[in-house]
């Protein structure tokens, strides 16, 4: 005999099938049910609990729930990636600046820059830490942190790293402003002006802008959404070219969410010592993947100390807070030395902050919540694309992280694209920001870490709209 719950879970189900509930629309809330059924409120949330769980509605934190979109089929990912096979200066970032700016503006809907909402993030709990750490250290932090940066920050790294297969010494740790300045650092000790450096195609475009700033050459080697940079490719690479340095995400990747195998990780660190050319690892997605155990670095296999690591806290954290780190062990001191010069230190609070939060055990709590929130922002984001962008759009299936790529047809230009959704306050990452040489004309990133309700709805509504005019 059904349960109560049941029948009326039944219920909503046959209403939702008819359309009187229309993908993206509110669900009654539980007083309504409860009224208009004549059920405690118990069995109304159980009953939605039941719709939640079997994938037909969704929570949205402080709105209630709502009907998910349906996908006319599986979307197919995209294809390995096929770039230019030279070295080349990198240009075109100045896309990027837009694209920052727009991040900053509240009556946008940020589905271009890679932050993920409030709601993502610890930061009441963070309040209170940097409360207590004032209290408690008081004139300390009106001084400079220098370099390398408070110890009980990095024995606090330096354990969790152990942890995760990489048996690294505090004192070999440098606490940058966040992954970005780690990996500035590591590029700037280990190349110099014209040097060549193989990159993943697509990558982040911050790494492009600092590839430029640096003068540096990239060339770009393919990389498929779901195993990572081709292994092959890199080998015939470095045999054409004198590549310096090759530097990937091994980890959940920016833009594609892939996670090398723990065999395609080992290869890539002995073709970097069989070719004596530097990895630098950026692991700024690795604690944020959708399974129970987190995924080793590519440093994990580094016998000869060549790959330096770098990571933050900025995705998993507070971006805000700018707090990450650099493992260079044979270029630690001349790291130092660049650190100190480009900004003396990171600010001392935060370190402090952050070291009590993961001493504490509170990361790691935060992490098993967040992990699973990251995975349905992803699954509701890839429903919607499916229900409101034309047929041949193809997207990845990340294995972490919170931003997907998206493939349109090849009749969409991306930047115009964005050009047209911005005064639509929508705004999106054009694919030729992820290349050196700008391709990916038709494919854009999507960030998914972003308040699921109706603004955003209609958003994506929007943008599928105008992905099919062209």
């Amino acid at each position: 005999m059904n349960l109560r719950y049941e029948n009326l879970a039944e219920h909503l189900l046959n209403a939702i099938a008819q359309n009187l509930y229309r993908p993206g629309e509110r669900m009654p809330s539980v007083r309504q049910l409860s009224q208009q059924h004549r059920v405690s409120t118990a069995t109304a949330v159980s009953a939605l609990r039941r719709l939640e769980d079997q994938g037909h509605i969704e929570a949205r934190q402080r709105s209630g729930y709502y009907v998910r979109a349906r996908t006319r089929s599986p979307l197919q990912e995209p294809a390995m990636s096929a770039p230019p096979r030279e070295p080349t200066l990198v240009t075109g970032q100045e896309l990027v600046l837009r694209l920052i700016k727009a991040a900053n503006n509240p009556k946008i809907v940020q589905l271009g820059a890679a932050v993920p909402a409030a709601a993502f993030l610890p930061t009441r709990k963070m309040a209170q830490i940097s409360a207590s750490v004032a209290r408690r250290y008081g004139q300390r932090l009106a001084h400079y942190e220098f370099p390398p940066g408070a110890p009980e920050l990095r024995r606090q790294i330096a354990r969790r790293m152990s942890e995760h297969g990489c048996p690294v010494d505090p004192n070999d740790i440098l606490i940058t402003n966040g992954c970005q300045e780690a990996i500035t650092l590591a590029l700037r000790a280990a190349t110099r002006p014209g040097d060549i450096v193989a990159i993943e195609s697509p990558t982040f475009y911050g790494l492009l802008q600092i590839i430029e700033s640096l003068s540096l050459r990239a060339i770009e080697i393919p990389t498929h959404p779901r195993d990572g940079i081709a292994l092959d490719a890199l080998q015939l690479a470095c045999e054409q070219w004198p590549i310096k340095a090759c530097i990937a995400v091994p980890n959940y990747s920016n833009p594609l969410g892939y996670c090398m195998s723990n065999e395609r990780k080992r290869a890539l660190v002995e073709l970097v010592n069989r070719n004596r050319i530097v990895l630098i690892e950026d692991d700024v997605y690795g604690d944020l993947g959708f399974g129970l155990q987190r995924p080793s670095p590519a440093k994990s296999w580094d016998n000869e100390e060549r790959v330096l690591y770098c990571s933050s806290f900025s995705k998993s954290l507070s971006p805000g807070m700018r707090v990450g780190w650099l493992v260079a062990r044979p270029l630690h001191e001349q790291t130092e030395y660049l650190k100190y010069v480009s900004n003396l230190a990171t600010p001392t609070l935060v370190q402090l902050a952050v070291a009590d939060m993961l001493a504490a055990g509170g990361y790691e709590r935060h992490l098993r919540q967040v992990r699973n929130q990251y995975r349905q922002a992803v699954e509701r984001m890839t429903a919607a694309i499916g229900a409101y962008f034309p047929p041949g759009t193809r997207v990845t299936q990340p294995a972490g992280g919170f931003v997907l790529w998206v493939e349109l047809p090849e009749s969409v230009d991306a930047t115009a694209l964005s050009r047209r959704a911005l005064p639509q306050d929508i705004s999106i990452a054009p694919g030729p920001i992820f290349s050196a040489t700008q391709k990916y004309r038709n494919f854009i990133r999507l960030n998914c870490a972003v308040d699921w309700d109706e603004r955003l709805n209609q958003a994506l509504v929007k943008l599928g709209q105008m992905v099919g005019a062209k």
